[in-house]
């Protein structure tokens, strides 16, 4: 769960690192009187769930409080496009007003998992402020990282050397290695899979604090922490994902023709890749879980069908835990009561295989039946309008 930029400030500063003084406002007199509060020279930034908002004009620099309210207005109503939006960009309904600072460098600091080790890492890097995937990608020397054991945690031996890396010396190094510490805590102590501070900056009286803040939230853990529930913001998410949760079901929108039904996240990726490679394009990865019911199944189309784009389904199913014939009746009733007017694709194997096709052959509805992945794939590709690989 991804949440904004002062929701994230505000959770690292409950533990103790430091962070400048904002407010977040949601109109343009409550911008005016937050920039009389904080001094007048104060820096408008538009809250949405993606990087890259100065580039799009979400964030400004306001030398008093009427040129936050100028700002201010201006921002708030407005779609903004970043190169993480995509086109259609995202409304701006709030936004944090915060304080102006004298910066005398910039950093990076990023605590996240890595899948490669199955531990938490921390990276610092110099070059803040900057697109650090390309700084990553153009020159990893600058970027300088260091694995956490879960069971021990930061050492501050091994802050003090980050700081150390990134060239800060004496109170600054100091100051910097303490924040690294307090963010460890707070990741560890809110189940975050994801802290990013960019730019953290060191000021002109040597102050260390994070200008910028992304956190994102383990979903799985949130039973965990009741309060972290309400800093969902559904504005920022897909709507059909949105739903698709509230279904018990996993879906993630994108932007081919075929979509695709599935049981099992591996078997989901594996179907989308099997579909790329009889050239066509997923529209969506949609995992209806193990356990999946005839009403899962019958919202699972719904969905699916939402998203125009989409010209075939393709049901790759392994029967274990859902049965194929449940898995029929389930398509079959869906299919009915939808109106389904787009070419249908099944594939299944396992528990009561051959009692699932049956119910599809006898249902007097024009599926599309494969034997294999393979076969299931192409046939896909073919009756949304393209042409399978050979």
């Amino acid at each position: 769960m991804k949440i904004h930029e002062y929701q994230a400030k505000a959770l690292l500063a409950e533990h103790g690192v430091p962070v400048p003084r904002s407010e977040a406002v949601f109109s343009v007199d409550d911008a005016k009187a937050a920039a009389e509060r904080l001094g007048g020279l104060v820096v408008v930034k538009a809250q949405i769930h993606a990087g890259g908002r100065g580039k799009g004009g979400g964030v400004r620099l306001a030398d008093d409080a009427q040129a936050a309210a100028a700002h201010a207005d201006q921002i708030l109503g407005m779609t903004l496009v970043t190169p993480q939006t995509g086109p259609s960009g995202r409304l701006v309904s709030r936004l944090l007003i915060e304080e102006g600072l004298d910066i005398a460098s910039e950093l990076y600091l990023g605590l996240l998992i890595d899948r490669a080790t199955q531990r938490p890492v921390l990276m610092v890097s110099a070059a803040g402020g900057m697109d650090i995937e390309e700084v990553a990608a153009e020159t990893p020397d600058q970027v300088h990282r260091i694995s956490v054991e879960p069971g021990l945690g930061l050492a501050p031996f091994q802050a003090r050397q980050l700081a150390a890396a990134v060239g800060l010396r004496g109170k600054p190094a100091g100051r910097a290695a303490s924040l690294m510490l307090r963010v460890w805590d707070a990741f560890r102590a809110r189940d975050a899979s994801l802290v990013e501070i960019n730019p953290l900056v060191v000021t002109a009286n040597e102050e260390v604090l994070a200008l910028d803040a992304k956190v994102t939230l383990d979903d799985n853990a949130l039973f965990r922490h009741p309060d972290l529930r309400e800093l969902r913001d559904l504005d920022e998410e897909e709507a059909l994902e949105t739903e698709a949760s509230q279904h018990a079901l996993n879906y993630i929108r994108l932007d081919g023709t075929i979509g695709c039904m599935v049981n099992g996240a591996g078997l989901a990726m594996a179907t989308m890749d099997i579909v790329k490679l009889a050239g066509g394009e997923p529209a969506n990865f949609l995992d209806v879980g193990g356990g999946a019911n005839a009403d899962q199944i019958r919202n699972a189309f719904r969905i699916l069908l939402s998203d125009d784009k989409v010209r075939a389904v393709l049901i790759n199913i392994f029967g274990g835990i859902l049965r194929c014939d449940v898995l029929a009746e389930g398509v079959v009733a869906a299919v009915t009561d939808l109106g389904v007017d787009v070419p249908v694709v099944i594939r299944m194997e396992g528990t009561n295989v051959d009692e699932g096709k049956r119910m599809l052959r006898e249902s007097g509805l024009n599926f599309t039946t494969a034997d294999s992945m393979g076969e299931a794939a192409e046939q896909a590709v073919r009756v949304a309008g393209g042409e399978a690989a050979s």
